[in-house]
């Protein structure tokens, strides 16, 4: 069984022979939890894949809002992403530090502002550096390109759409976070948050779409996984997490197997359980 989307996905070998064609640009969209103390724009200014750019998660956001990295206007990101180089016919090819994770979200972003041919680099920069493969400090000074942002408001869900959901049971809710917040046994990395999860939604933590490399699951075992956790693969999916960055991991695994009805809940587990008002659910 192949990936029904195989363009969405590049090898390391695929971006080392094609990173120089001119169409191609390359893209570090590292970021991490608070708790992970690590600077993603620091890392990428000491060592990155040549050539590429930084997206910054938080800043490329709407930063007016209290929630973390919630998506900006069409005006703000098609603004971003001219300074960074990038726009109409441009392939985009994203990774990480981690492998596959913030790498989704700015592949969320993306398509979800209109332009999709963006790829994310399968196993991210580890498995670029494990294979020896250049990096470099050089910061790459970027030529505007004209990027022309449509949002696709059929590809993300807020609050008062989640929370009608429940009520109707149209779409399939499917929470990345690990199965001890889930059913709110271990704490949440951000203060505040009360333990639990959206009621009725279904859990299938990120890291289990990927193989210890960090590259992402066959087409076959993407399947299994999303049918071990109960997805009917028939109906619409709206995918959730802490903050809506690894809640697109679960959206990128569901397009790779062809998946059309997937939205991702932006606000996520930061959102709601902040909000008293909103019910939730714990235990198994």
């Amino acid at each position: 069984m192949s990936y029904a989307n195989p363009t969405s996905l590049v090898s390391t070998e695929w971006l080392s022979q094609h990173m120089s064609a001119p169409d191609i640009r390359v893209v570090d969209a590292s970021w991490y939890l608070p708790g992970e103390n690590r600077d993603p724009k620091a890392e990428f200014q000491k060592c990155h894949i040549p050539g590429s750019v930084f997206f910054d998660i938080d800043e490329i956001a709407d930063t007016d809002n209290p929630l973390p990295h919630m998506i900006p206007s069409p005006e703000k990101f098609s603004s971003r992403m001219r300074k960074l180089g990038l726009g109409d016919g441009n392939r985009i090819v994203v990774y990480d530090g981690s492998g596959i994770r913030a790498a989704a979200r700015a592949w969320w972003m993306i398509r979800l502002f209109g332009h999709h041919d963006v790829s994310i680099l399968d196993g991210g920069l580890p498995k670029w550096q494990s294979e020896g493969r250049a990096v470099d400090d050089m910061p790459t000074p970027p030529t505007e390109r004209h990027f022309t942002s449509r949002i696709n408001s059929l590809m993300v869900r807020d609050k008062g759409q989640m929370r009608r959901n429940i009520e109707t049971g149209r779409e399939q809710v499917l929470d990345a976070r690990s199965k001890g917040r889930f059913e709110g046994t271990e704490p949440e990395p951000r203060e505040g948050l009360r333990a639990g999860r959206i009621p009725s939604s279904l859990n299938l933590p990120f890291n289990e779409l990927l193989n210890e490399n960090g590259t992402l699951l066959s087409a076959e075992k993407l399947r299994e996984a999303f049918d071990a956790a109960g997805i009917d693969q028939t109906k619409p999916v709206t995918t959730s997490c802490g903050s809506g960055i690894t809640a697109c991991v679960l959206a990128f695994g569901l397009h790779m197997i062809g998946h059309k009805q997937v939205a991702v809940y932006d606000g996520s587990w930061t959102e709601w359980g902040l909000d008293k008002d909103m019910p939730l659910s714990t235990g198994a």
